[in-house]
């Protein structure tokens, strides 16, 4: 990539942030669409239509915020990504220098990209410009780019004393990595622990989930079995039990339910809407019953709807009773008197063998993926091993395409590759817009084929909630994307590039990817830019669910249920969005001493990232589980697998550079292991289980446990359905 390139891509990247957030600016003043960037304050009831709506109102509220704030109104998950983002202001940094308080708000990527800058930027640069024992033969942009290639690593000769500069500062990254995350654990610790510990009463604390029941001796029913196993073991504390069944065709039928009963709520409002003054009968709707409603016999959809639901009902009445008599599956939730009893249980050892009575937390009601809790142990360690090897192999899958894509998305490549397309390339104009752009949106479109297969796998191992299983999927999803589209696109654009090379010197092989890392600086520096702002400024303006709200209102939508399900926000999307936050992490960090100039572009995708997903967590989105910060030892980990990839890559190119003592960076990936070993000893076992100090803390009034009970209840089994008795039995 050319420097016009490089600064048409820049340029035009800000450019389109600059109008996405003027639009934003325009459209979220008007009260019409406040549907659409306030719809968390709605959901909430905290909405006000005489709010302010200054066009910068959005920035002092977000700045403002506190983190109980987020908590009260997002939920601890929430909070704990903004640990990973900045918990502080932006602007304040300066008081990292000077404040420990403040190095302990703020563990965070942003502070650690900060206070690497701070140092790396003054320091490395005079370093590598001022040396000129290499002449520009070979250089971060292959040959073009030559004003940038002088503030990077390739710039320094080989043997050179100067590469003692950038041996510390990688020093200097692991140390203030080492020391921020530390202090990010404990901080997260604490506001799980102050969350766990609140007096309000929440379902899924007085229950834990029991898997893998063996099969109940002859003459005995599953709940008696249960019953008598726990009432045994905690007799002064044990509620009762819930024996889960497996659904599948009663839910079916209460879905058929409920569609016919959404039907007729149409039906009777397009009615409704159809008797004027001119009209006062009306029109009532008609539909075919062939197939999308063109063809078949015609009938009237009020009666029709209400001869099905008359029909549906007590089938759907008689499934029940036979799904909860005959279809009960080795699985039960477990219902405790107090919160103390249900997290002693939760992380005690109810049996001698690893596959019966295995006993764990119970997720929220709304996190329970039902399905998966008929497998046994034996089944989900088959299916997690087999997801494994299915995820290796997409990884290197995925790898393929998207090297040889990377490698040839570049304009020199695609020259070599097609030579007949050299006379449009020749057009300067043309030229410069497909090196902006070609490389970057390639990557992305790949990116954006995985969330759904890695969510599929994730819940494919049998995991028994939404939380863990987007836990799963984001850790899936962070090696994929740091597989392909990092290791991917640098491996893949060095072997191409160097192809004939390779082939005359094979043993310089390693040699030549070492050189060929600073050759991919320029493509990653536009790809976090591009990702920095055309990403945050399409969150920020959300045009497209701007687009689709009015489309769906305008020709979908007949109720008011409808409408609110189209602008329905729906959640963080966790899956996907902390991985993407990780890969510009882990690019950033890589290429943080070799190129590092990247660190301002890291540090304002960060910050930005931090201002608008405030305003985003404040007001729009709605988080759909809460699971009181348990990603973060997953983020952390792999924070933690972007620093030794970070350490690794700096060995092998210090190597490259011929540095005698290269050695001494050898340490720093087993101190990162260490590391990771202590922390997980330190800190991980509360985020498995409620610490028993934390859920005795005494509640703000008495639970109900009939209403724990029944929150607990599948929806096509629901106390509306069944009648107390029934209820009993299940």
């Amino acid at each position: 990539m050319d420097f016009s390139s490089f600064m048409t891509s820049l340029g035009t990247s800000f450019l389109i942030f600059v109008v996405l957030m003027l639009i934003f600016t325009w459209l979220s003043r008007k009260p019409a669409n406040d549907v659409v960037y306030s719809p968390n304050l709605i959901v909430k009831g905290l909405y006000s239509s005489s709010r302010t709506r200054n066009p910068t109102s959005w920035i002092k509220e977000a700045i403002s915020s506190s983190e109980d704030d987020i908590i009260s109104i997002s939920g601890v998950d929430t909070a704990v990504y903004f640990v990973f983002l900045a918990t502080v202001d932006i602007m304040d940094f300066g008081c990292l220098l000077t404040s420990s308080y403040a190095v302990v708000k703020v563990p965070n990527s942003l502070a650690m990209l900060f206070l690497a800058g701070i140092v790396l930027l003054p320091s490395l640069l005079p370093v590598s410009i001022t040396d000129h024992s290499v002449r520009l033969n070979s250089t971060t942009s292959n040959g073009t780019f030559n004003e940038l290639d002088k503030f990077s690593m390739g710039h320094i000769g080989q043997k050179s004393d100067r590469l003692w500069a950038y041996l510390i500062a990688v020093y200097w990254v692991s140390l203030v990595t080492y020391f921020l995350l530390w202090k990010a654990y404990k901080h997260v610790s604490e506001i799980r622990a102050a969350s766990l510990m609140s007096s309000e009463v929440r379902a899924e604390q007085f229950a834990v989930l029991v898997r893998d029941i063996p099969p109940p001796h002859e003459g005995e029913t599953r709940k008696e079995q249960v019953d008598s196993y726990f009432n045994a073991v905690y007799p002064d504390t044990f509620y009762r039990s819930m024996v889960v069944t497996n659904n599948k065709e009663v839910n079916k039928i209460w879905e058929e339910l409920e569609a016919y009963k959404k039907n007729l709520v149409i039906a009777e409002t397009v009615y409704a809407q159809s008797k004027t003054i001119v009209s006062p009968e009306g029109t009532r709707p008609m539909n075919r019953l062939g197939l999308l409603g063109l063809c078949g016999k015609k009938v009237d959809t009020i009666d029709y709807c209400n001869e099905k639901i008359s029909e549906l009902i007590p089938k759907l009445e008689a499934e029940q009773k036979k799904t909860i008599r005959d279809r009960q599956v080795s699985s039960a939730l477990i219902f405790f008197s107090s919160r103390v009893a249900a997290a002693s249980a939760a992380q005690s050892l109810h049996a001698r063998m690893v596959d019966h009575w295995t006993v764990m937390d119970a997720p929220e009601p709304r996190q329970i993926i039902w399905d998966n809790l008929s497998l046994n142990y034996y089944a989900r360690e088959v299916r997690k091993y087999i997801v494994y090897i299915i995820v290796a192999l997409a990884v290197l899958f995925f790898m393929l395409p998207i090297s040889v894509i990377s490698a040839f998305t570049t304009l020199e490549n695609l020259a070599k590759l097609l030579p007949f397309i050299k006379p449009v390339l020749a057009i300067v104009s043309i030229r410069t817009v497909l090196g902006a752009y070609l490389p970057q949106l390639t990557l992305i479109i790949f990116l954006a084929m995985l969330p759904t297969l890695v969510m599929f796998l994730s819940k494919l191992e049998g995991i028994p909630s939404e939380s863990h299983a987007v836990r799963s999927a984001s850790g899936k999803y962070f090696y994929f994307i740091v597989f392909n589209a990092f290791i991917g696109v640098t491996l893949g654009g060095t072997l191409f590039g160097n192809l004939k090379d390779m082939e005359e010197h094979p043993n310089e092989i390693a040699e030549l990817l070492g050189k060929g890392l600073p050759d991919n600086a320029t493509f990653f520096l536009t790809f976090v830019a591009l990702r920095c702002f055309v990403g945050y400024g399409l969150e920020l303006s959300r045009l497209v669910p701007l687009i689709m709200f009015y489309l769906k209102k305008k020709y979908l939508c007949k109720t008011e249920a409808e409408v609110k399900e189209a602008w329905a926000p729906g959640d963080f999307r966790y899956a996907t969005r902390i991985p993407a936050d990780l890969l510009i992490l882990t690019i950033t960090l890589c290429y943080s001493v070799i190129a590092p100039l990247i660190l301002p572009f890291g540090i304002i995708y960060f910050g930005l990232g931090w201002l608008v997903m405030r305003n985003q967590a404040l007001k729009v989105y709605v988080p759909s589980f809460e699971s009181y910060g348990r990603m973060w030892p997953h983020l952390h980990t792999r924070f933690l697998a972007a620093l030794v990839l970070y350490q690794v890559t700096m060995l092998g190119y210090f190597g490259v550079k011929e540095f005698i003592y290269t050695v001494t960076l050898i340490p720093l990936p087993i101190i990162s292991l260490i590391f990771a070993w202590v922390c997980n000893k330190k800190f991980y076992r509360f985020f498995q289980h409620p610490a028993l100090e934390v859920a005795c803390q005494e509640l703000k009034e008495t639970p109900n446990l009939k209403c724990v009970y029944m929150s607990f209840l599948p929806p096509s089994l629901s106390y509306e359905m069944l009648d107390v008795d029934q209820c009993e039995d299940v």
